[in-house]
């Protein structure tokens, strides 16, 4: 079971919301819990986690991974995020039960390896999230799974990303919009692979639109 640092909810209430951070590889969960602090503003009731991935990453002495990269084949890399995808659905799953709170109370945010996890996930839950947010993410399956509905999804990346090029998001865009899905995306000049004090707060502007409706 996955586990990791959690915040929140800020107003001292109930949980009105589940909001799950996924962090890119080499990380953890700490590299992204703070942003609760910026985004619980505009979602006083929202309990926060960021759960740390479930592998240790292949060769290094640190860090987690959602799914093994050492093979870069496109099969692989597509088996690695179904099954994290899986194991974090039912982490939402699970801590959704122990809120008391509804399927559709969820927000997911996702950097790197975690944002495509987060997208994966998403696409396939049976119930859309609130809202999904991508930092420098893309999609690894572009044949995404027929639904009803899609969350709206705010996919932000630095053009001078070189781990995970711009034009993983731009394909990205044109396959969720293709598929119905509302998109909003956000290319930053100048940025590296990393998000910067402008994508968290374009981000808090998006939460408060898409995420804190009864809230």
């Amino acid at each position: 079971m996955l586990e990791g640092p959690h915040y929140g909810p800020k107003s001292g209430n109930a949980p009105r919301l589940l909001m799950v951070l996924c962090h890119g590889r080499g990380a953890d969960g700490i590299d992204l819990i703070d942003l609760a602090l910026h985004w619980s503003t505009v979602l006083p009731d929202a309990k926060f986690i960021a759960p740390n991935a479930p592998h240790p990453c292949d060769g290094s002495g640190f860090g987690r991974e959602w799914f093994d990269i050492s093979d870069r084949s496109r099969a692989h890399l597509q088996a690695g995020v179904e099954v994290a995808a899986q194991e974090l659905n039912q982490f939402i799953d699970t801590h959704l039960a122990e809120l008391g709170l509804p399927p559709w109370q969820v927000a997911l945010m996702g950097f790197s390896q975690g944002a495509m996890t987060a997208l994966h996930a998403a696409a396939r839950r049976s119930v859309s999230p609130r809202a999904v947010i991508s930092f420098s993410g893309g999609l690894l399956q572009p044949d995404l799974p027929p639904r009803n509905g899609w969350p709206p999804i705010l996919m932000v990346h630095g053009q001078d990303d070189t781990v995970v090029p711009p034009g993983a998001t731009k394909a990205a865009v044109r396959s969720l919009e293709n598929a119905g899905a509302y998109v909003e995306s956000l290319l930053q000049p100048g940025l590296a692979h990393k998000f910067d004090a402008d994508a968290v707060d374009h981000a808090s502007r998006f939460l408060q639109r898409w995420a804190s409706q009864d809230v």
